[in-house]
């Protein structure tokens, strides 16, 4: 019972709107009852009407996935992807453009400043008006969750009360390259030096140090492509998907061809333990990581609509999830990739929580080795994990992965209803940290 009055305490301190509704839980902190706190676990996370001002989430959507250079949108440019999604989070809402306060955009691999203008550039073509501002926002592989972050956060600090997070990645454009620094210093700085490893060599890392086999690798990989085929194939990607109009050039002919993308084309329905093993190491002669057990390199966007609770109600609308927290933390530069197993319990628990308390999670496959040993490392039931497969089958476009995650772990979480209360987003990110969110179903 102790347990569950301190988490329920934990929450309201987590989550108190204002000065004056903090007050009024430090003044009944200490006569929380049993009434309230029913059992030790989420049953003790208990909503009033004093939160009111919960940040929501009332619509998230992305584009198809596709892979890069090969797919549906190797001629599609950016700023129409991020366009398509942020046109769509307005449609389903009927929000008014003008009431949005700010548009974030996670985005990674182009100049900043560049992307910048185009994803403001983006906002005028979905029909936003000049006094909408924008910014773009780059932790590396986290950045379109760090974009829901932090509109959460500036709505949560009264800097506006509606926002739009998105992401967007176009890796057909933008390629990732090796990062070199000419400074002296990175030779006898090791943990500096670690942050210049190519991604795929803090994969191998990750599997020697941590003893993840191979076999795992291919084996995760397997279940991801299996799992994203299913839920393509039965239509659950549908209520999440905004179907892009653009066009294709025929590498051959130069041909210009119409055409609507609304499906992930990275899915490989076929994929299988034996012609896994006949691909060779991709960064190391002897190592584990292969071309397929990593994550595809992609094109693709996503965005999410975020308000207070007393807003979402007021205009009627229906709320889709509640964002609960957020975690940022550093690790080993050389095993990047265990970033999710540190973040994820900071987030758990700044949310008031516990990971038994979790009941589905979307951890971004970037590698097979680490998504692996963050599993083994949390101890979760891999039933609760990338339900409807990760990056390993989707893809991985860098700084849309994060608001692509909201809309796929969002939409799932409703479609289970009562028997799925909390969900979890993490991803690890280059240089060595991890990030995670906990979000809360809309309409528990």
């Amino acid at each position: 019972m102790e347990k569950a009055i301190n988490r329920q305490r934990v929450l309201l301190e987590h989550l108190r709107p204002s000065s004056c509704f903090s007050r009024q839980v430090h003044e009944s902190s200490s006569s929380l009852s049993a009434s309230i706190c029913l059992a030790g676990d989420s049953a003790a996370y208990h909503r009033t009407a004093a939160l009111d001002d919960d940040i929501v989430i009332v619509s998230a959507c992305r584009t198809a996935i596709c892979k890069a250079k090969r797919g549906a949108f190797k001629d599609t440019p950016v700023d129409d992807l991020l366009a398509a999604v942020l046109k769509a989070v307005l449609e389903k809402t009927t929000v008014n453009p003008n009431e949005v306060g700010d548009i974030v955009v996670g985005t990674v691999l182009a100049p900043g400043s560049q992307r910048g203008i185009e994803c403001r550039m983006a906002a005028f073509y979905a029909g936003f008006p000049d006094t909408v501002p924008l910014r773009t926002v780059n932790r590396q592989c986290s950045s379109g969750l760090q974009a829901v972050a932090d509109v959460a956060a500036y709505i949560k600090a009264g800097f506006y009360d509606i926002g739009i997070a998105a992401g967007v990645e176009t890796m057909t454009v933008d390629n990732i390259e090796r990062i070199k620094s000419d400074n002296p210093k990175v030779d006898t700085f090791a943990q500096a030096r670690d942050c210049l490893l190519p991604m795929g060599i803090t994969s191998e890392n990750v599997a020697e140090r941590y003893g993840v086999t191979r076999q795992e690798q291919d084996q995760a990989a397997v279940v991801s492509h299996q799992r994203a085929a299913a839920a393509s194939a039965s239509g659950k990607f549908k209520d999440e998907i905004v179907p892009v109009s653009t066009k294709v050039v025929d590498p051959k002919t130069g041909e210009v061809k119409p055409i609507i993308v609304s499906v992930d084309d990275g899915i490989r329905p076929n994929t299988n333990m034996a012609d896994l093993a006949k691909l060779k190491p991709a960064f190391k002669k002897d190592g584990t990581t292969t071309a397929g057990n990593a994550s595809q390199v992609s094109d693709g966007a996503g965005a999410v609509l975020l308000m207070k609770r007393r807003v979402a109600m007021k205009k009627g609308l229906p709320i889709l999830g509640v964002f609960r927290s957020f975690a940022a933390v550093g690790v080993d530069p050389a095993v990047m990739g265990v970033g999710p197993a540190a973040a994820i319990p900071t987030a758990v628990k700044s949310a008031g929580l516990e990971l038994d308390d979790i009941d589905l999670y979307e951890i971004n496959e970037a590698f097979a080795s680490q998504y692996v040993y963050c599993c083994k490392k949390l101890k979760l039931d891999i039933a609760k994990v990338n339900v409807n497969g990760g990056a390993l089958a989707l893809g991985h476009p860098l700084g849309a992965t994060g608001a692509r995650c909201v809309a796929t772990l969002l939409n799932e979480m409703k479609r289970r209803g009562k028997d799925c209360r909390f969900g979890v987003i993490s991803m690890c990110i280059g240089s060595g940290m991890g990030a995670a969110a906990v979000f809360e179903r809309g309409d528990f």
